[in-house]
């Protein structure tokens, strides 16, 4: 097998793995949960979560991957535990259907930035999502952004990855704080930022409960747990690099851009009156193409902010679609380039689905991020904690001198905290997605 191949420099990985975070999880997935969810009570719980889950798994992700120098699955092979295989494919899995439907809603991203500068997108802001997010203009579309996933991938880690995240973040980052800043303008932002910073604290507890799904599903979605992806990106890093200073910086970047996310999405809605959270998954698109169209300058404005997306969009889908090039190019020592272009072609397969009824697409998101991220969370957190404690340890110190200390708060909260919040997370995750399923199918 090749030499595996690793990042140029640290600033390139930091981008690249912040760049997987940043995406339509951020952007698109982040604001219309959080309306759905009630605000800043939806907000509360979910920045808990980042820091009281996120992180810690963030590290186990870290460790695994730079010990091994391998893919999710392949991962427990080479550091001796070959029985926990699992644990990473069921990561490897919710990658793979993640990436099916993210595509078709890629091709939304790029329909309307078309529409964008192109004349708007007509007199009826819902009318014209129906028409893109289904039927054959949905499956072109997914078709085109699935090829210029591959194509980026196949140019392997320093050649695509890294020069393409190197641009697209930063880029992503300026768009978004100048949409903030003028939204922040707006007649409604006053009452966009009480509904979306200003938790009402005597509801939260008993709010928890129900938002608590949710509000995981959406940390490890933004995050980019649980699918693999940051084990992935982890084994091309070396030996030197100080893994807690790399996992907070990503971090922090990463829950600065979901925060801006909503610093731009709420203002606009609540100016036009719009109520937070209608329209589920297309709502950023129905709600927000409707009051781009009644704000001066929508068009130039509406362009502006949907191509932001779309180099969001295409941040993240680049290292979720890693993960299943990764784990065939190791496997079976096979070229990236058909390994990519192949994957590409079965991926649109499965995901034509979802381009063509808005269910399945619900059906995939709650089953992939709900259930499966959570899975390997928690799988992950209890292998760490204790199946592989001493080593990983050793790992997390390497790149920078430790006491010990922060290692073993590591550890604690890996064995006694994250496996019961998880653990309860995931019952109340399958109980919900029982319910779905039996309102949509049955």
């Amino acid at each position: 097998m090749d030499e595996r191949a690793t990042w140029a420099t640290r600033i390139g990985f930091i981008l690249a793995a912040a760049g997987s975070a940043v995406g339509l999880g951020n952007i698109w997935r982040f604001p219309f949960l959080t309306g759905e969810s009630g605000g800043a009570a939806f907000l509360v719980v979910y920045l808990l979560l980042v820091v009281g889950v996120g992180v810690p798994v963030l590290l186990v992700e870290f460790v695994i991957g730079r010990r091994s120098n391998r893919n999710p699955i392949g991962a427990f092979e080479r550091l001796g535990h070959p029985g926990w295989k699992a644990a990473g494919a069921v990561g490897a899995i919710a990658a793979f259907i993640i990436f099916s439907y993210y595509s078709v809603v890629g091709g939304w991203v790029i329909q309307y930035v078309v529409a964008s500068f192109t004349g708007g997108y007509g007199a009826d802001a819902e009318a014209f999502f129906l028409s893109t997010a289904s039927g054959t203009n949905a499956i072109a579309y997914h078709g085109l952004f699935m090829a210029t996933v591959a194509g980026i991938v196949a140019l392997g880690i320093r050649n695509g990855l890294e020069k393409a995240a190197t641009v697209m973040v930063p880029t992503v980052v300026v768009l978004l704080v100048g949409l903030a800043g003028y939204g922040a303008t707006l007649d409604g932002a006053g009452a966009a930022y009480s509904y979306y910073l200003a938790p009402d604290l005597s509801t939260i507890v008993g709010d928890a409960v129900s938002i608590l799904p949710a509000a995981a599903g959406q940390a490890f979605y933004t995050l980019s747990l649980g699918m693999g992806i940051m084990i992935t990106y982890a084994s091309y890093i070396g030996e030197d690099r100080n893994l807690l200073q790399d996992a907070g910086v990503i971090v922090v970047l990463d829950t600065a851009i979901a925060l801006l996310a909503g610093l731009v999405v709420f203002p606009f809605l609540f100016t036009q009156g719009i109520e937070p959270g209608e329209g589920g998954a297309g709502s950023i698109f129905i709600s927000l193409a409707g009051a781009f169209q009644q704000l001066p300058g929508g068009e130039l404005l509406g362009g502006v902010f949907f191509l932001m997306l779309l180099v969001a969009a295409l941040t993240s889908a680049f290292s979720i679609f890693e993960v299943v090039v990764s784990y065939i190019t190791d496997t079976f020592d096979v070229n990236r380039v058909p390994t990519a272009l192949g994957m590409a072609a079965v991926l649109f397969v499965v995901g034509i689905p979802t381009a063509l009824d808005l269910t399945y697409l619900d059906a995939y998101d709650l089953f992939a991020n709900n259930i499966l991220l959570i899975l390997s969370g928690l799988l992950l957190s209890i292998f760490i904690g204790w199946v592989y404690a001493g080593e990983a340890v050793e790992e997390l110190g390497k790149g920078r001198a430790s006491d010990g200390r922060i290692e073993a708060i590591w550890l604690t909260t890996l064995r006694y905290v994250v496996p019961i919040v998880l653990a309860i997370t995931l019952a109340l995750s399958v109980r919900d997605y029982i319910g779905f399923l039996q309102e949509s199918f049955l």
